[in-house]
């Protein structure tokens, strides 16, 4: 019982880390243009990290939970990631590196399981189920491309747009209006009508309806989008000045959501390193009685039986904690890593700055969507590139960008070892 609570210690710890290291992806844009000051900004993310808990499930954090399979390692295997992602994150704020908490995570998860009983027992590859794409470490190591290309893509084309509605004339209206009516139909298509969430404020079919976190991450699509498309409808009728004035109060509107994305995406993982935990000492200590325990231990993983799928329960304590921990975290600020994202990559203007938040924040609510684990810093960093590049391809600053790609490539390989080696450690120790 010891172990499991200093394992659940120290995954707060790294959650109070990954908060303060990944405060900048959220914040450096919003600081950038002087949108807020660096204390009102970090307050704004932080509000909006905790607000996540209503607004996701638990998808991304079953995934992490089922990075090594759980009945083949022990605590000291969960215990080794944990110290291992706290050395790295630690290592690479303190270089100003914006590197990857979740991958940090996910690498010091798997190097361990792998000291332990080797390559077998980490979950590689599982195939896509209906609707879904396929998990995995080998996905969530493809997604170290795909989260930045996919943010970058987002943005370049937001860009596009943007640019187009700026002229004068009917034809930029007209592309607008019929893009209006076309993802009014889409909403219609994916919201879930007849919803029955745990979390829903009144037992009625309206708050089902509301409350229900898949629709309320549909909403707030529909909120940046469409905030978008009424500012480009009046866009070529405004000034400079006044379009610089929107954009700036449009700003926090993209910088909560990406905020939101951040706390909805990041505070799963370290939910299910938790959830992990609980489940391995539950396997090893089958006759413990919950009564007895100081926390509810109630935790048991989505699994399948006999082909019928087994939903996953969670007490509700180990959300919240991880959720506060992670908003106390971003409370903190990484002001190095804030100049890295806001000015060294490319110059950020209002434009720039909805733009990639908003790309950013598309991007993570599609991922969190899949059960895929991505990085924040990869994803901002992608969208700000991509925005960069409307401008012009030389507007991207490509030296430091080749930096943060060789952070991001080294991260897991890199925690992997660490953790291998803490394991072998702890086995001396323990």
């Amino acid at each position: 019982m010891t172990l499991l609570i200093v394992i659940i210690v120290l995954a707060l710890f790294f959650d109070y880390i990954n908060g303060f290291h990944d405060a900048a992806n959220s914040i450096a844009t919003i600081v950038a243009t002087k949108v807020l000051t660096p204390f009102q900004a970090v307050l704004w993310a932080a509000f909006f990290n905790f607000l996540a808990y209503w607004v996701f499930g638990f998808g991304v954090a079953d995934t992490v939970a089922k990075t090594a399979k759980t009945e083949n390692i022990d605590l000291t295997v969960i215990l080794a990631g944990v110290i291992a992602a706290i050395i790295w994150n630690l290592f690479t704020w303190w270089r100003g590196i914006p590197s990857s908490s979740s991958h940090t995570l996910i690498g010091g998860f798997a190097g361990a399981a792998i000291a332990h009983a080797g390559f077998h027992v980490v979950n590689w590859y599982k195939p896509a189920e209906e609707g879904g794409l396929p998990s995995g470490v080998l996905i969530v190591i493809a997604f170290i491309v795909l989260a930045p290309l996919l943010g970058m893509i987002i943005s370049y084309f937001i860009s596009l747009w943007l640019m187009y509605s700026s002229r004068k004339g009917i034809y930029p209206k007209i592309f607008t209006g019929i893009l209006m009516v076309a993802v009014f139909f889409f909403f219609i298509s994916v919201l879930k009508f007849d919803a029955k969430p745990k979390k829903a404020l009144f037992h009625n079919e309206f708050w089902y309806f509301v409350s229900e976190p898949s629709n309320i991450k549909w909403f707030l699509v529909a909120i940046i989008f469409y905030s978008l498309a009424i500012f480009n409808l009046f866009f070529s009728s405004f000034s400079t000045a006044k379009a610089e004035k929107v954009l700036k109060k449009m700003q926090l509107l993209s910088s909560a959501a990406f905020s939101l994305g951040h706390g909805g995406n990041d505070s799963q993982k370290v939910m299910g390193i938790i959830a992990a935990a609980v489940a391995v000492f539950l396997k090893t200590h089958p006759n413990f009685n919950m009564s007895d325990g100081l926390l509810d231990l109630t935790v048991v993983l989505p699994t399948e039986i006999d082909g019928v799928k087994v939903d996953g329960q969670m007490p509700s304590w180990i959300p919240l904690t991880c959720y506060t921990v992670i908003a106390l975290g971003t409370l903190s600020g990484g002001w190095k890593i804030v100049k890295t994202m806001g000015s060294k990559i490319t110059k950020v203007t209002a434009f720039e700055g909805v733009v990639a938040e908003s790309a950013g924040a598309l991007t993570l609510f599609t991922t969190e969507h899949f059960k895929i684990p991505v990085s924040t810093t990869h994803t901002i960093t992608g969208s700000i590139i991509g925005v960069g590049v409307t401008k012009r391809v030389s507007a991207v600053r490509w030296g430091v960008t080749i930096n943060l790609l060789w952070a991001w490539v080294l991260t897991i390989p890199v925690s992997a070892l660490i953790a291998a080696l803490v394991y072998y450690f702890l086995n001396l120790v323990l």
